[in-house]
């Protein structure tokens, strides 16, 4: 049965270490939930580590350049694991080849082509057109606002190709403000439900968690699973991936899920039993908004 609470203070000495999800817990896309940043400070001030985990494609320099531009200060965080650096380590690996078709904003995702200090002897990664490309490369979608499948014909010519897509986000929607948009999850679910080989590399699938405990270990974290807990607002990605590494999870009722869980400041109990009863996964404490 998962517990209600009122505020990040009521469980957090319990846990060493938080796994904090940003967009939708920290901030909206826009600027930064003073009240979360304020239980994460206050939490810091005790000593326990945070590590922002999140599954914006990019490197972990420019997710702390947007967190300033967004007003979320660099005292409320220790350190960063975000899908974009974990799936470009794979790319420089030649995992999708050398010649890649590159899905995305250019403009915001350059950086997602920087070299990855932590990789020797990484490959030479080129983009070309779709049809010189050995792979695809899927930061998000060209337009956030269009339906996924205006991709079908260039999936269907990658998938007889044999073509595998590096998705560097798996989230399949985000609310920036009050706006929902689509993101790469959404473009390489359509793309394996078409019979394509997708990727993945953020939450809920192991390598983002690998990297985060990395990062936690760098300064001197806990690497007690029992000590970590994850706080996030997507229930098939932060809270199903908690689950897979036997990590207690603290569900934002009020993000992604709160019409289906009624949420005001608070969730309503019948709506976020049938909630994660419909979804299948369970999370450990649920809250509004995180404070």
């Amino acid at each position: 049965m998962t517990r209600i609470v009122n505020a990040l203070a009521d469980i957090a000495p319990q846990y060493d270490a938080l796994f904090v999800d940003l967009w939708g817990c920290v901030h909206d896309g826009v600027k930064a939930m003073p009240a979360a940043v304020k239980a994460l400070q206050d939490y810091r001030k005790t000593g326990g580590k945070v590590v922002l985990v999140t599954n914006s494609p990019k490197p972990r320099a420019g997710v702390a350049t947007q967190l300033t531009d967004f007003g979320v200060p660099d005292d409320a965080y220790d350190e960063i694991a975000s899908s974009g650096d974990s799936a470009r380590s794979a790319m420089l690996r030649g995992m999708v080849g050398e010649k890649v078709y590159f899905m995305g904003e250019w403009q915001r995702d350059a950086g997602f082509f920087e070299p990855l200090e932590i990789i020797d002897n990484p490959v030479t990664v080129t983009r070309v057109p779709l049809n010189e490309a050995e792979g695809i490369v899927c930061c998000g979608p060209f337009d956030p606002m269009a339906d996924p499948d205006v991709n079908r014909a260039d999936f269907l010519f990658a998938k007889t190709k044999g073509m595998k897509l590096l998705c560097a986000n798996p989230d399949l929607v985000v609310d920036r403000g009050h706006v929902r948009e689509w993101c790469a999850g959404a473009l390489a679910q359509l793309y394996t439900d078409m019979g394509g080989e997708s990727l993945y590399f953020g939450k809920p699938h192991p390598p983002i968690y690998d990297l985060a405990r990395r990062r936690l270990a760098s300064i001197g974290g806990t690497a007690d699973a029992s000590r970590i807990l994850a706080i996030g607002d997507g229930i098939q990605t932060d809270i199903k991936g908690a689950l897979g590494e036997d990590i207690d999870s603290l569900f934002i009722t009020g993000g992604l899920a709160a019409s289906e869980t009624k949420t005001t400041d608070q969730p309503n109990s019948e709506a976020l039993e049938a909630y994660i009863t419909q979804e299948m996964v369970t999370p450990t404490f649920a809250i509004g908004q995180l404070r």
